[in-house]
């Protein structure tokens, strides 16, 4: 598929879902599964930019596997808007814009997975895991002092004690992967649909107001779902900006 069609793809996509906003900007997001980290990971940023007011240009919308009863768990955790997420009982619309499967080697999803979570045919997912806990010092903390951290009953400030503030703390990226996988496994049913798809991969694809593609990025990496996981909306800057 050519990235004419692919484009072709994409603007059906827009009209079927009404995916049309008034803004000088479009985020169309492919999540893989709900109960994806990569899905809970993208949507609570998202959700960030929002309440920091950084998406004036900006419509954010998304697709995801899932059904009606995931998808309201799912926006009650991220904050993700729920009018702004479309589920879908398959990969189909992934399949069509050729968004990536994962690691397939005919054993199920779940084997599918665990492969790729050891790095096998998902390359820079050890190297992100082992940031998790080392911390970055070219990133942004995620947990202020006030920060409530429900999976280990402490606050944010434990962080800032031990570590002191202002970059992604050791531990900090972990801990919060670890908050959003017990969500997830709390409500396992209602966020995996199919295990099938626990390796479909996602992509993002920003438009401007005529509906032309400025930028895209096609993950391939379970904890993968930018281009620079230092800075995973990064991207957006050059362009939704005033």
């Amino acid at each position: 598929m050519n990235s004419k069609t692919s484009d072709r793809n994409l603007n059906k996509i827009i009209d079927e879902y009404n995916f049309n906003g008034q803004k000088k900007f479009k985020l169309i997001v492919l999540f893989g599964l709900l109960g994806d980290f990569d899905s809970f990971e993208y949507a609570i940023n998202l959700k960030n930019l929002i309440d920091n007011h950084q998406d004036k240009n900006l419509d954010i919308f998304a697709i995801a596997i899932g059904n009606q009863i995931g998808k309201q768990k799912f926006c009650k955790f991220t904050g993700f808007l729920e009018e702004n997420l479309i589920v879908v009982s398959d990969n189909q619309i992934h399949n069509n814009l050729k968004v990536s499967r994962g690691l397939d080697i005919g054993l199920g999803g779940w084997i599918n997975m665990l492969l790729m979570l050891t790095g096998i045919n998902s390359f820079k997912t050890i190297k992100e895991v082992i940031r998790g806990y080392t911390g970055d010092q070219k990133a942004k903390q995620i947990y202020s002092e006030f920060d409530k951290i429900d999976v280990l009953k402490f606050s944010g400030n434990s962080f800032k004690k031990v570590f002191g503030d202002g970059y992604l703390r050791p531990f900090e990226l972990a801990t919060f992967r670890l908050n959003n996988m017990n969500e997830i496994i709390k409500n396992w049913s209602d966020y995996i649909l199919n295990e099938e798809y626990l390796p479909q991969r996602g992509a993002s694809f920003l438009l401007n107001n005529q509906n032309q593609v400025v930028y895209k990025f096609f993950s391939s990496d379970v904890l993968g779902y930018s281009s620079n996981m230092r800075d995973p909306l990064g991207f957006l800057s050059d362009f939704i900006q005033e």
